[in-house]
């Protein structure tokens, strides 16, 4: 692994010869996977960029645990856009705080029976007995995010810490599933945290590490955060990720319109390797004909 100081040396360098050394790392190909967002709203959690905290009044709808028929119906469409993996998202702080669990994983068990798509959950903080429950249940990956550097995270929230969603990590990776775990980006941390983050991840070894760039939502305390990070920070960040975790998938997720379809395009070529297609969790994405017409165009593959 490189130093923090291997790392910083690497983020403050040329641009271009940054992303010519990050581009040696990746495949020619490109993962897509789309989510449903199977219960929205009402979240205990003061997660200072989130819409769905019930700390913050942002107007968003909030409704319980959809149908399993809701499920499988998304995950057909998210398999005709050529994604390969599906995930049913939840708001809370752990599986039991809708009182949904069994449910859950009867869902997955529902996508693992469509040919070609892969389960995958993000559904909170978990306990030893839900990771066991989980792996039992056929689940192929599961997400949770650090969300950024353990010094910066009482910064971001306070109702539980950085340690939580270190061992929940640990608990994914014990049991056999593949991980999924990244960082929203522009949440104020400085680029010596991003560093950390870097190095945190490569201490973690995620399978795929997915990269959001806030989307500052109005009522929240990061309503006016649009100026944290610019978009050439943002590609300094991705390669200097990628080349601290050269086995990981780096994901294009949430606020990736934040930069041009200029820096977009440059980023797929020399640093990611995922995207999340189609909508987010509160916030609108790409159509999924886009990201296939721009892969495409870039002579890259979609991989199945």
């Amino acid at each position: 692994m490189k130093t923090k100081e291997e790392l910083l040396k690497l983020y403050n360098m040329n641009l271009d010869e940054l992303l010519k050394i990050s581009s040696q790392y990746i495949k020619n190909e490109v993962e897509f996977c789309s989510l449903i967002n199977a219960r929205n709203g009402k979240c205990s959690q003061n997660c200072k960029y989130c819409a769905q905290s019930s700390h913050y009044c942002t107007n968003i709808e909030s409704y319980p645990l959809v149908s399993i028929e809701e499920v499988k119906k998304v995950a057909l469409e998210a398999k005709s856009h050529k994604s390969s993996r599906f995930a049913i998202v939840t708001s809370g702080k752990t599986p039991d705080e809708g009182r949904d669990f069994q449910i859950e994983l009867d869902m997955i068990k529902e996508i693992n029976k469509i040919e070609g798509l892969k389960s995958c959950a993000s559904i909170g903080i978990l306990n030893e007995e839900q990771a066991k429950m989980l792996a039992q249940s056929g689940l192929k990956r599961f997400h949770h995010n650090i969300n950024t550097a353990k010094s910066y995270y009482p910064e971001v929230c306070t109702t539980h810490d950085w340690d939580d969603r270190f061992n929940t990590c640990k608990l994914v990776k014990k049991y056999g599933m593949e991980l999924c775990c990244g960082v929203i980006l522009g949440m104020g941390e400085s680029v010596e945290q991003r560093i950390e983050m870097a190095m945190e991840l490569a201490e973690i070894e995620p399978d795929s590490i997915p990269i959001n760039i806030l989307m500052p939502i109005p009522e929240t305390p990061f309503e006016n955060y649009y100026d944290k990070i610019d978009e050439e920070n943002v590609l300094r960040t991705l390669a200097v990720f990628k080349i601290a975790n050269p086995k990981s998938v780096l994901r294009f997720c949430g606020g990736r319109m934040r930069l041009s379809e200029e820096n977009q395009r440059k980023a797929l070529q020399t640093c990611v390797e995922g995207i999340m297609v189609g909508n987010y969790l509160t916030t609108i994405g790409k159509a999924p004909e886009e990201d296939i017409k721009t892969v495409l165009k870039l002579g890259k593959t979609i991989s199945k």
